[in-house]
């Protein structure tokens, strides 16, 4: 494969890549709490060794996968009456203990278990600030969650949501619709601001990820075009 069809094939790998976390986009758009993908690429230069670029000539720029982030943008709030449904305003991630350790969530519905520990609706237990699952009593009867995160029922003040933010949200890695592994360090949310009885919904805009998705894919034809080109120019100067 010579330079030109490897630098075309480089932008079909990332075109793919687009067009893969679109549908990923696309297929959560109902997902609470779930936060619009985006990949970020960028161009490197690839140059011989001591070899010097002539005058009015050009590098070679091949297309790398660099990060991928999540848009921040709150996503609209649904009122629905469940005490231990919780959504937040602003930033952070709640946190949960999964078999695999403990992930972020933007995903607040939340539940009661048998054993009065409130966990996700995949059964993980929520985590308080302390690393500690929320355990409630059988006389908490009438639970309240302060904005700030704290929860308290008639008996006095139980705990506190433990609420963090990802030192690099670059470093977040999918696990599943909602969760997050966070590939650096966190650190607690100073002044969270939640609200009970409500849910976020999905920051995704489906007819500007369907844009996307069009415009990905006319880029990866345009460019497997090239490449066809390219393999069928070089196989005729071989037949010659």
């Amino acid at each position: 494969m010579d330079i030109a069809a490897s630098v075309a094939t480089s932008r079909l790998v990332a075109q793919q890549r687009a067009m893969d976390v679109t549908a990923q986009n696309l297929a959560n758009a109902n997902t609470p709490g779930y936060r619009t993908e985006r990949v970020q690429f960028s161009d490197w230069i690839s140059r011989q060794t001591g070899a010097a670029v002539p005058p009015g000539g050009r590098t070679i720029n091949y297309t790398q996968d660099r990060a991928t982030w999540r848009e921040q943008q709150l996503g609209t709030l649904t009122h629905t009456g469940n005490p231990f449904d919780l959504a937040m305003t602003g930033d952070g991630y709640f946190t949960v203990q999964t078999p695999h350790g403990p992930r972020l969530t933007r995903d607040g519905r939340f539940g009661l278990m048998p054993d009065g520990r409130l966990a996700d609706s995949a059964g993980n237990a929520v985590l308080d600030n302390n690393g500690r699952p929320v355990q409630l009593a059988p006389t908490d009867t009438q639970i309240s969650i302060a904005a700030d995160g704290t929860i308290s029922s008639e008996n006095g003040e139980i705990t506190k949501l433990g609420v963090v933010a990802p030192a690099d949200p670059m470093k977040l890695t999918a696990e599943g619709g909602t969760l997050l592994r966070a590939d650096s360090t966190t650190a607690p949310v100073a002044t969270p601001t939640i609200v009970q009885g409500a849910t976020e919904e999905s920051n995704v805009q489906p007819v500007l990820e369907v844009t996307r998705m069009m415009t990905a894919l006319r880029e990866f034809e345009f460019t497997a075009q090239f490449v066809q080109a390219e393999a069928d120019r070089q196989q005729a100067a071989i037949d010659k």
